[in-house]
């Protein structure tokens, strides 16, 4: 016999569980006593705020690509953990959130923190469910791995209610699952090569999740035999080698105008795990709805993506490995496209150049400090904000796992996300991107790389403002500037409070040393720069927005 909450641990355990992360709960106490009891197996990670631990959880999904674990409490912790569902959602990213829910002999009287969890997750979650009877517990777990890592992966939220977690039953566990998997047919290949036959500027897209390393690796060679140019959808950076010849950069935010203009002229896309969304496409228009100029091979793990927003030319769907495996046995083709590809890679590798940014802190050397001091292999995971633009611009990375990034753009993400990856890749060097803004929104989780003694550098970009939404306020709403300043602490002082080493950056020849000094450390650390805010972007200036703004109203 064993409790509910044992029962639910051991199904963990069983589906190859090694890390968890929660803040802890009075409605699912009998599960922290089970995780106490098998700590040897599952090493639990308490975060400081419910929406830092549902972030660590989605990154660590992410970042693995095994469900990322995460425990709440009902009521607050549920509608704080959200924004980590929604995240794992839009980010196609395996993650089960486990909250705790009222008993049964409470259900339906609103009684303390009660919720339906039906209701509030049923649009951000691929399945949400509550357990109601622990001999069930195998079965609904079994079924959650399913549904997170089968077909397009993403959140499953499964609610506890107390006296079913302290219920003794004598039950069967479920066995490890095995995930589903589509393959393409040879008849949607022979399609595919018919098509590329007839293609003089071709561009393969990259993107979405459920990627391994072997995909990563038969892509490169696809693309080598084939002298294709390959560029990788918004955050999505490290499923190609940036380093290597057919890369010709990141289709996103703050696009290489000539890789916007490539996209518009290619005459053949095939997009592999993309869902084609609203920042790759900025905003729809380098891929029209619903059919595009270009013809277009669309190729992704979940069916109701394909055809969703763009009509294509050929739809499969299959798994990635299983895809780029077959992609991987089609013969040869004698290219007509070499130029096109060198002119792309060039125009990627004229883009890597930082150019100077306005005031004392030069952002381009800061970019310059961290290719020469850090590992090519460092993780780098980041929040959002416009500060995240250098890092996608000038950074190249090394390939498969190496970036942890928002695609939905949530602020608050690049600490719990630090702290996450450097749990699922302890032996790596890990480095947390956050802006002012973003860093106070979950910034006291660098106590919890304390507490578990993480060695992360976190890197702090401080311009006293919202500036991703400044810039926009700037265009829209030029000298109307309102409810986007920020006062901020010393972040410095406040990381020695928590236990970092930290520096400040005032000036560009303080980046060297201040970064150095940093690695050389034995705990986390952090470093506080100082922007201008008229460092707005990688490509422009706040007053150069507001000028042009203004000329346009006349």
């Amino acid at each position: 016999m064993r409790s509910g909450g044992q029962v639910l641990v051991d199904q963990l355990i069983h589906q190859g569980v090694t890390d968890a992360f929660c803040v802890p709960g009075e409605s699912y106490l009998a599960v922290l006593d089970a995780l106490y009891l098998k700590r040897d197996l599952i090493s639990l990670y308490v975060a400081r705020q419910d929406g830092g631990a549902a972030f660590m959880a989605e990154a660590y999904g992410k970042a693995t690509g095994k469900p990322g674990i995460c425990f709440v409490t009902r009521g607050p912790g549920a509608t704080n953990a959200s924004i980590g569902v929604h995240t794992a959602f839009q980010d196609s990213s395996p993650m089960i959130l486990f909250v705790g829910q009222v008993g049964g002999d409470m259900v339906d009287r609103e009684a303390f923190q009660e919720m339906d969890y039906r209701r509030m997750f049923g649009q951000m979650t691929k399945w949400v469910t509550q357990i109601d009877r622990a001999e069930r517990i195998p079965e609904y777990v079994a079924r959650a791995f399913q549904i997170a890592c089968s077909g397009r992966p993403g959140p499953v939220v499964l609610a506890l209610p107390e006296d079913m977690l302290i219920e003794s039953v004598d039950v069967t566990d479920a066995q490890k699952v095995v995930r589903a998997k589509n393959r393409p047919t040879d008849k949607s290949i022979k399609e595919v090569q018919v098509l590329f036959e007839q293609s003089k500027k071709p561009l393969v897209i990259l993107g979405g999740s459920g990627w391994s390393e072997r995909a990563c690796e038969l892509v490169k060679t696809f693309a080598e035999n084939n002298h294709l140019p390959v560029g990788c959808s918004f955050r999505r950076q490290d499923l190609f080698d940036n380093h290597h010849p057919n890369y010709v950069g990141d289709i996103g935010i703050g696009i290489n105008p000539r890789l916007a203009d490539m996209v518009r002229e290619s005459d053949l896309l095939l997009v592999l795990g993309a869902r084609l969304g609203e920042m790759t496409t900025s905003g729809y228009t380098l891929v029209e709805a619903p059919m595009p100029k270009q013809r277009l091979i669309h190729i992704h793990p979940g069916l109701e993506e394909l055809g969703r927003v763009f009509q294509g030319s050929v739809l499969i769907n299959s798994d990635i490995e299983e895809a780029v495996d077959a992609l991987v046995s089609m013969p040869s083709m004698e290219p007509t496209w070499t130029a096109w590809l060198q002119d792309g890679r060039q125009s990627y590798l004229n883009n890597l150049i930082p150019q100077s940014s306005p005031g004392p802190v030069d952002l381009g050397q800061v970019m310059v400090a961290f290719k020469d001091l850090l590992p090519s292999d460092a993780v780098i995971t980041n929040g959002a904000g416009n500060f995240s633009g250098w890092i996608h611009r000038h950074w190249q990375y090394a390939g498969y796992r190496t970036q942890v990034a928002p695609t939905n753009g949530a602020m608050g993400y690049g600490v719990p996300s630090g702290v996450a990856a450097k749990v699922a890749f302890p032996n790596k060097m890990v480095v947390s991107v956050s802006g002012d803004g973003c860093f106070l929104m979950n910034g006291q989780e660098i106590s919890t790389a304390i507490q578990y003694n993480l060695k992360i550098l976190f890197v702090v970009f401080d311009n006293g403002m919202y500036g991703t939404i400044r810039m926009h306020q700037e265009r829209d709403y030029p000298e109307h500037v309102y409810g986007t300043d920020l006062k901020n602490p010393d972040f410095a002082a406040l990381a020695r409070a928590y236990g970092l080493y930290a520096e400040t950056i005032n000036t560009t020849a303080e980046i060297r040393g201040a970064f150095e000094r940093c690695l050389d450390q034995t705990v986390a650390s952090l470093i506080h720069i100082k922007v201008d805010p008229e460092a707005i972007t990688t490509r422009t200036t706040l007053t150069a927005i507001r000028e042009h703004a203004l000329s346009k109203q006349g």
